[in-house]
């Protein structure tokens, strides 16, 4: 078993005095001195070499008895992505976003994962430095913090928002991991000015936020979601109620902002998790250049767009259905499709803003619709009928728990399914960064220099580039020569 995932200790060091944001989230610094722990980039003066400690995860330190630094905050720190690569970590973590944690014991999350408590444990621990329970908690404490500091949310909004049901446990809980009571750092503080809360959500540098949002625009769904130039909006429903977020970047720190609207404070996590998926923000760039850069091709991509990320959807169901209605024909054709769609067989969301009143229709819905008087060819129509029937019954699911040859398998299981489309949708709607559409007609020319490439001959060239190839498909899309292709329906 490979020990916990922390950078060598003399990159610690060289980062920790360079304050080296693209480090920060990849490990902490623990002062024995103070008790606190801190994110790579903390403001404060470095400590002495030899009364500091490293741990992988908050959740290691705060096992190990310290607070969360209330400078730095690391609250804000992005995940670490290369927890991917190990699969039986990755669907672990998963399933801890979630949350299967909340209203059950650890030993659930153990059956799901087919494993004694036991094994599961020594997993956590060995990789991440913490149980299961102490990483479930700590996540819950810091959402908190972050909530305290930056909202004006009741106290009794952000225990339910970090998953207490009772006022008394969420207060002791955050007395015990933070060292002060939930009222005491309010005031610490101030004020924060009312209005619709705002969340930081950082990231590792870079991110080419106009590149993304060039290509969520495209593939905006209308009614639902509205990107500019400089930020993404979109209604949600949680719990039957509606919302408008928008998401937007900060000119002075590498942070997203995240506009909640009027959301009940229960949903605020799923919400964080989604945005953070969507801008891919837990990305470490910096480990998947190191594995890409060796191809000639992909390194001049790197070099001229080097913030490239992996472009999320919000729900995998209706990343599923725009796919569908995005074959074999142009980006703005299945855009026109998406619209009608949207209209005849949407939900009208009341006391929403014209442009953003309406309801995705639900597999439910579109299993039975006559998508034909949508203007869908015959087969199409009986493909997303398909796709909705099985999300419907549960035999295609968007839980990103699975492997990419389980979504894959079930995906191409469907009538008119095939690895392109399955691979696609694996790439937007669960994130997975080694999803490769290999019969990608641009990304065989673009590999074969004019020439087109087998699929076959695809597929081989991109196995040294895993378990990173999605970074490479975004490279290469954008190298295209030919400006009128438009790949990624």
């Amino acid at each position: 078993m490979n020990g916990p995932a922390l950078p060598s200790h003399e990159q610690c060091e060289q980062a920790r005095l360079a304050r080296d944001a693209r480090f920060d989230g990849l490990f902490f610094t623990a002062v024995r001195s103070t008790g606190i722990y801190c994110r790579p980039v903390c403001p404060a003066p470095p400590p002495r070499r030899d009364n500091v400690s490293y741990y992988p995860t908050a959740a290691a330190a705060a096992a190990a008895g310290y607070r969360p630094c209330l400078r730095c905050r690391p609250e804000l720190s992005p995940d670490d992505a290369n927890f991917m690569q190990d699969h039986t970590l990755h669907r672990a973590l998963a399933l801890l976003d979630e949350g299967i944690l909340q209203d059950q014991p650890a030993a659930a999350l153990a059956e799901a994962m087919e494993l004694s408590a036991r094994q599961l444990q020594r997993l956590f621990v060995a990789r991440l430095g913490a149980t299961p329970a102490q990483l479930h908690a700590t996540r819950r404490l810091l959402l908190a913090k972050q909530l305290l500091t930056e909202t004006h949310l009741p106290v009794t909004e952000v225990a339910l928002a970090a998953g207490f049901n009772s006022l008394r446990r969420f207060n002791a809980a955050f007395l015990a991991g933070c060292g002060m009571p939930p009222s005491a750092l309010r005031k610490r503080h101030g004020a924060v000015a009312g209005g619709e809360p705002v969340l930081r959500l950082a990231y590792r540098p870079p991110l080419d936020f106009p590149a993304m949002l060039a290509f969520l625009r495209k593939r905006a769904i209308p009614g639902i979601e509205r990107i500019d130039a400089g930020s993404y909006q979109r209604v949600i429903v949680a719990d039957g109620r509606a919302s408008l977020i928008r998401v937007s970047a900060d000119p002075k720190r590498p942070e997203l902002r995240l506009q909640l609207g009027t959301t009940d404070a229960r949903a605020i996590p799923a919400i964080v998790a989604k945005v953070r998926r969507v801008f891919d923000l837990d990305a470490d760039l910096a480990t998947v250049h190191a594995c890409l850069v060796h191809e000639p091709l992909l390194a001049r991509g790197i070099a001229r767009r080097p913030g490239l990320r992996i472009p999320g959807g919000w729900d995998g169901f209706e990343v599923a259905a725009r796919a569908v209605l995005g074959q074999q024909v142009s980006v703005a054709a299945a855009t026109t499709l998406a619209r009608r769609l949207v209209d005849r067989f949407g939900h009208v969301l009341p006391d929403m803003p014209d442009g953003l009143d309406r309801q995705f229709p639900t597999p439910a819905v579109l299993a039975e619709a006559p998508l034909e008087s949508i203007g869908l060819p015959r087969t199409r129509a009986a493909t997303l009928r398909a796709v909705a029937l099985a999300c419907a019954e549960g035999r295609l699911e968007f839980s990103r728990s699975q492997t990419l040859e389980q979504f894959v398998h079930q995906a191409t299981a469907l009538p008119g399914i095939g690895p392109w489309t399955a691979h696609y949708m694996a790439l937007r709607a669960l994130g997975m960064p080694d999803a490769f559409p290999a019969g990608d007609l641009v990304l065989q020319q673009v590999l074969g220099e004019g020439q087109r490439l087998s699929e076959r001959a695809t597929e081989a060239r991109s196995q040294a580039w895993r378990p990173w190839r999605v970074y490479a498909v975004l490279h290469l899309w954008h190298l295209a020569a030919e400006p009128n292709k438009e790949p990624g329906q």
